[in-house]
């Protein structure tokens, strides 16, 4: 489901969270903390469904607002996976950010199952704090491995291919888009390409997200 290749303009700008949303962030905007990994609100928020992390921008659009922090005419959401694979390639065109081999020691994932000839590694079994691998050129942490990331699109089976601009998936679907990969899977599953899906109230101890901040006009 990672074909056929399509050429993508973004036509306009968007900022994306440098991590994933943290325990702490979560329950800051929503006053709960659903996540099983515990004992460091720094990690990332898991066990949320595309709605849940949905409400989540929803809210703290509306926080920033208040507080006169968020531009006229911008509201935070979820990345498209075409915003997110940009982003998480930042610039490259090897399978992941870092190259074509993806080693437990630069994301969290199954290190028994390294991607593509590189080393064996540790295995963590859990998620870890958010930033403790190194980031990709453009400054943006885990979007290798720690937990999979809901996008906006509805997903479909394949790729539109050809050339186009802004795609934000189907009008309509059962399933949202994951990106990412995470801690409990191999290294492959980790690559820049990847795509995954999951019902949109579902969710996981693998799963979450990251916020976008995007113009609405």
């Amino acid at each position: 489901d990672e074909g056929p290749q399509t050429q993508v303009t973004i036509s306009r700008g968007f900022w994306l969270g440098k991590h994933e949303v943290t325990q702490r962030e979560y329950q800051a905007a929503t006053g709960n903390n659903p996540s099983y990994s515990t004992g460091d609100l720094d990690r990332p928020v898991e066990q949320v469904s595309w709605n849940d992390a949905t409400s989540y921008c929803a809210k703290l659009t509306a926080q920033e607002r208040t507080a006169g922090r968020l531009p006229s005419g911008y509201e935070y959401r979820l990345p498209t996976q075409a915003q997110w694979e940009y982003a998480c390639r930042a610039g490259t065109t090897t399978a992941t950010a870092f190259g074509n081999s993806l080693s437990s020691t630069q994301a969290n994932f199954d290190g028994h199952s390294p991607y593509n000839g590189a080393a064996v590694g540790p295995y963590l079994r859990q998620t870890t704090k958010v930033g403790s691998y190194q980031a990709n050129a453009w400054g943006l942490y885990d979007m290798h491995g720690n937990v999979w990331e809901w996008c906006l699109d509805w997903y479909a089976g394949s790729l539109p291919g050809g050339s186009v601009t802004d795609p934000k998936g189907p009008r309509s679907g059962s399933a949202r888009v994951l990106r990412g990969g995470g801690w409990d899977f191999q290294g492959q599953v980790c690559r820049s390409a990847r795509r995954n899906w999951l019902y949109p109230s579902g969710g996981n101890g693998a799963l979450g997200f990251r916020v976008a901040l995007v113009s609405v006009l």
